[in-house]
């Protein structure tokens, strides 16, 4: 398992996923580690490059070197993406995993793509069972002497705390494995992070969201177990209140873990949001092109284009769409030649060229990779005028929907609702894209100011 260094502190992380997908940070809750994600990371990595970490302070990671803050983790995470990628990231946090998701799209909203939220602490005030049952023991564990006694008692206190803590995290009706259950616990009780605890218990209590969620731009899917007495079900109410567009589902017979009591569905909701692969690599003939649209549909759900459309609008988009195939490294379009396509990724990455040198294409000028769910061409579509780069598929190939110019002026006569909000989620995907050119050449300026 890989190891990063972040501000001089090492961070452990599990990772899954095609080397040249998206990124996708998987971020944990208080007193957790990576595991508490681990339901969705072979889900997730069908598509992303995913990275479960250990925050700094939990599981195999280093503590930070000041005190645990929320914005200071959500830096940590900020100069993950960038170290890691140079497009903005998924993010999927679970509790206190996702107040620092929402914290990171907050200061730095150009490296976070999309979220989803798995009971997010918002507010910071957890249940009244919580505070009256864990958090004494929290504060004793942050001053070293009642830290070493709490740990001498640990045995005694093991089984009190278990008790105390299952009805707090889990549904009366959970489906949670007992092998899974003894991980989650196990990763709460793991020796030597009593401070760490200690400090991210008062860090969700001083990182208040409320006030702020109307703030945020980045799509993002929030899911709440409906027997949650761990992070209430009040900040599910700031959520539905505050932030404008987002996606909050309850889960019946899920508590604080949907993702461990409700798997089947909290997977089946994840997958739509994320824009999943259902295309096949290959056509194959018993699939009718109804069926193959309607996949088509599925996965266009929170791609850049079909960003906010219904599935009516988005099952007419894709029937405008043709699906193509391409292996590793193939031509797709040379520069300079004429063209009036869009290029949505389905699978694969299409990787865009700056030039060419006698036919052949300049190793050293790769401008961009298109991931899934991103497009190339929007100049190309909108003026039908000359490629200015070369596209060719990535190393792992590429499956491609196409949306001809003709086809949009087509949607925009016949459904200018559909069309216009095609057009918007093009002109709002080229400004996500100028605006992180411009992120990214600000802080390579400040680091030279650094240095000089």
């Amino acid at each position: 398992m890989p190891t990063y260094t972040i501000n001089g502190v090492r961070v452990h992380a599990r990772e899954e996923g095609p080397k040249t997908g998206q990124i996708c940070i998987m971020i944990h809750g208080w007193s957790s580690s990576w595991y508490a994600l681990s339901p969705l990371l072979e889900l997730v990595s069908r598509r992303f490059h995913c990275v479960a970490i250990d925050l700094p302070g939990y599981g195999n990671s280093e503590r930070l070197r000041e005190r645990t803050t929320i914005p200071a983790y959500a830096e940590v995470i900020a100069k993950l993406i960038q170290q890691l990628s140079d497009n903005p990231a998924v993010l999927i946090g679970h509790s206190m995993g996702g107040m620092t998701s929402i914290t990171t799209a907050l200061n730095y909203p150009e490296l976070v793509d999309r979220m989803v939220l798995l009971a997010p602490t918002i507010s910071g005030k957890l249940s009244n069972w919580i505070n009256y049952a864990v958090a004494p023991v929290t504060a004793l564990e942050r001053f070293n002497i009642a830290g070493r006694i709490v740990s001498a008692l640990e045995p005694s206190l093991v089984a009190v705390t278990d008790r105390l803590m299952r009805p707090a995290s889990f549904a009366e009706r959970s489906v949670i494995s007992q092998q899974e259950y003894e991980r989650l616990r196990a990763d709460a009780r793991r020796p030597g992070q009593g401070r760490v605890r200690a400090e991210c218990f008062i860090a969700m209590q001083q990182n208040d969201l409320r006030g702020r969620l109307s703030e945020i731009q980045t799509p993002s899917l929030v899911i709440w177990g409906a027997e949650d007495n761990t992070v209430p079900l009040r900040d599910a109410g700031v959520v539905a209140d505050e932030w404008k567009g987002v996606d909050l589902r309850i889960v019946p017979k899920a508590g604080h873990w949907p993702q461990f009591e409700a798997p089947e569905y909290t997977a089946r909701v994840v997958a739509s949001f994320l824009a999943l692969p259902v295309l096949t690599t290959r056509i194959d003939d018993s699939i009718s092109q109804d069926v193959l649209t309607a996949q088509a549909a599925a996965f266009l759900a929170n791609s850049d284009i079909g960003s906010g459309l219904t599935l009516a609008q988005r099952s007419r988009l894709a029937a405008q769409c043709r699906l193509r195939f391409y292996g590793p490294g193939a031509m797709i379009g040379p520069p300079d030649e004429e063209c009036t396509d869009l290029y949505i990724v389905q699978q694969g990455s299409i990787e865009v060229w700056s030039e060419l040198k006698d036919g052949t294409l300049v190793p050293d000028h790769i401008l961009n990779t298109v991931l899934p769910g991103q497009i190339t061409g929007e100049m190309a579509l909108l003026d039908g005028g000359r490629r200015s780069a070369g596209l060719t598929a990535g190393d792992e190939g590429a499956t491609i929907l196409v949306l001809r110019r003709d086809r949009l002026r087509a949607l925009v006569e016949d459904d200018p609702v559909l069309g216009n909000a095609i057009i918007w989620n093009i002109a709002t995907s080229l400004a996500l894209r100028i605006r992180l050119a411009n992120f990214q050449r600000k802080m390579l300026q400040k680091e030279k100011n650094f240095h000089e």
